[in-house]
């Protein structure tokens, strides 16, 4: 960046400078490190407060303003920092990465500083084509204001000025937009780009008139009552994030340097998405879409906060992942938790209005917390088969808890078990089974029974075998119809009547029909594999209902072939009943089915059995 090279050292071993290519450094700032032009403006804020910070160091009674004034296509930025003598320029401002704040015993309060001021005088080049600095130093009040001129091919120039061009300490930075980004520094843009990253700074920060920080912030201000906050908040959020929240949640941490409010989001949304948080690093503006501020399980919430304990990284747009920012997120998320503990003990009115929207949220965190598990136990909601019930509430219903780890297993048999006094609780949605398997965890002696077919046929009464004898031949018929489909009929008396025929299966039968699927259709190698891998688990149950009439006149047919076609018709209906994903071969047999009832129906030949 230095145009005023020095004469290269005879000496073989003498150290060399790197060279710096402006241009090609401006590019990378502005297409690779920043994510907007619009960081130029943070950056110019930034060296604002951080000169103004290390002159309050010195000086506890210093002014503390920074002005803003654009025009015609140049921005003035003024602030009554600490300023800046012609070596500093020298040492600062021609030295890419040295900050101003580390010298003359500062080092102890650098905690309080935002950035770099050359780093961030040289991203003004995003937009600025020239940048002019005028500045006079508070440490040496003696010395003559100093002039710093640089153009975005590399060159500057220093001079120093008579006293009368900077009467007063601080620092005056002059920006002349780059063609065809005079857009960036028009007052409306300014002002609200000044707005946006400056609303939270500690000092008094104008553009032109109008004063731009807002202190205290939103969180801190006082209020006539709780009420009154919360209306104030949710306008709050409602500016800032477009929607009304449900709740608000106090997100003070001191010993973590945060303070900030979370905002309860008023619709469901889908754990995986990621959320985005809006940070302020020492009152300015970090980003605002820092996603790993909050544990996943919170993702019902966005949050807007100020911290002095976060680390930003390189282009200060987000937040370093590090042991701080870990802490920092497990202080946060008890926060969270705490307001939850809270609503279940003094307010189950908003409890409940937020779990009818997020109570996905609550039972992720649930499943890996005991305690909030047993808090939140009487107001979870479930789906079984009494109805939409806590599991506290179904417990108590029902000496064993017996769940179905799908949907599908839950729709197969859940009006069946019904009907037989069987309760079960559907664990086929997102976290559901495994909060059941937990219950007996903080709930002692509660029994929980995951629910299979075997479970259910034992439930169902068994036919006298008399009976069950005189219908062998229609039974023999029918299971020989089905054994190439991987599925036994079994004959019951169950109830509802209404149910001709209930078709059950688990896991595991499941997985061998999909095995020997594979196997018939697979090469020869690969069916010699997969029947390698041939299990010994029950298959698939096709269990007809003895009470049903329908079921009674079948089973009197004496026509194994038309036997045969009433039996397949059974089996897709009761494939249907239970909502589950037909294979090519399922639906097959329903077209097969369905075409021979409607040509046996409409041409029945002479002495053959019916139906009717």
């Amino acid at each position: 960046m230095d145009s005023q090279t020095s004469q290269p050292s005879p000496a073989s071993q003498s150290p060399h400078t790197f060279q710096v290519d402006l241009r090609g450094l401006v590019d990378l700032l502005s297409h690779h490190l920043y994510s907007s032009p619009k960081v130029y403006l943070r950056e110019l804020l930034q060296n604002a407060v951080d000169a103004i910070t290390a002159r309050r160091a010195e000086q506890p009674d210093a002014p503390a303003a920074v002005r803003l004034y654009a025009e015609g296509g140049t921005l003035r930025v003024e602030d009554s920092g600490i300023g800046l003598t012609e070596s500093d320029v020298h040492s600062l401002l021609a030295t890419i990465g040295r900050s101003s704040k580390r010298e003359d015993g500062l080092q102890a309060a650098r905690s309080d500083f935002l950035g770099q001021f050359g780093i961030g005088l040289l991203a003004c080049f995003v937009v600025a084509e020239r940048i002019r600095v005028v500045s006079r130093s508070a440490r040496t009040p003696d010395a003559a204001p100093v002039e710093w001129t640089a153009t975005d091919d590399g060159s500057y120039t220093v001079r120093t000025l008579p006293h009368e061009a900077r009467p007063e300490p601080g620092t005056t930075v002059h920006l002349v937009a780059r063609a065809g980004a005079g857009e960036w520094l028009t007052e409306e843009r300014v002002r609200s780009l000044a707005r946006d990253f400056g609303s939270l700074l500690p000092y008094d920060v104008r553009v032109g008139d109008e004063v731009i920080a807002e202190l205290p912030a939103p969180w801190d201000r006082t209020h006539p009552s709780p009420a009154t906050r919360r209306v104030a908040l949710a306008r709050h959020c409602h500016d800032l994030f477009g929607f009304t929240p449900l709740d608000t949640i106090d997100l003070n941490v001191p010993l973590a340097g945060v303070r900030g409010v979370a905002y309860v989001l008023p619709s469901a949304v889908s754990p995986a998405q990621r959320a985005s948080h809006r940070v302020h690093l020492k009152g300015m503006l970090l980003t605002e879409r820092a996603e790993q501020l909050l544990p996943d399980w919170a993702f019902f919430v966005r949050c807007v906060l100020d911290t002095d304990s976060l680390r930003p990284t390189a282009s200060r747009e987000s937040l370093y992942e590090d042991e701080t920012l870990a802490a920092v997120r497990e202080a946060l998320g008890e926060r969270i938790r705490s307001w939850l503990t809270g609503l279940a003990a003094g307010d189950p009115e908003r409890l409940a209005a937020f779990l009818s929207v997020h109570h996905l949220g609550v039972k992720s965190l649930a499943r890996h917390d005991n305690e909030m598990l047993r808090t939140m136990l009487p107001w979870l909601p479930f789906e079984t088969t009494d109805g939409r019930l806590s599991l506290e509430e179904f417990a108590l219903r029902h000496p064993v808890v017996h769940f179905t780890r799908t949907v599908e297993e839950y729709r197969q048999v859940a009006p069946i078990a019904s009907a037989q006094g069987i309760g079960v609780i559907n664990g086929g949605y997102t976290y559901d089974s495994e909060l059941v398997e937990a219950l007996p965890s903080v709930r002692p002696g509660t029994v929980v029974s995951e629910l299979d077919a075997d479970t259910v046929t034992a439930h169902l009464d068994a036919v006298d075998p008399a009976e069950e004898l005189a219908l062998s031949g229609f039974l023999m018929a029918a299971r020989a119809k089905l054994d190439p489909l991987g599925c036994d009929v079994v004959l019951r008396a169950f109830h509802p009547l209404s149910v001709p025929a209930l078709h059950l299966d688990d896991r595991a039968a499941r997985h061998e029909q999909a095995r020997a699927d594979a196997e018939e259709q697979a090469d020869d190698l690969w069916a010699g594999i997969l029947g390698s891998l041939r299990g010994s688990a029950p298959r698939a149950r096709l269990v007809l209902n003895h009470l049903n009439p329908l079921i009674r006149r079948i089973s009197s047919l004496r026509d194994p072939e038309l036997i045969g076609t009433a039996t397949e018709s059974l089996y897709g209906q009761a494939l249907l009943m239970a909502q589950r994903p037909l294979r090519p071969a399922d639906s097959a047999l329903l077209n097969r089915a369905f075409i021979g009832l409607l040509e046996w129906a409409t041409h029945t030949e002479p002495g053959k059995d019916d139906l009717r």
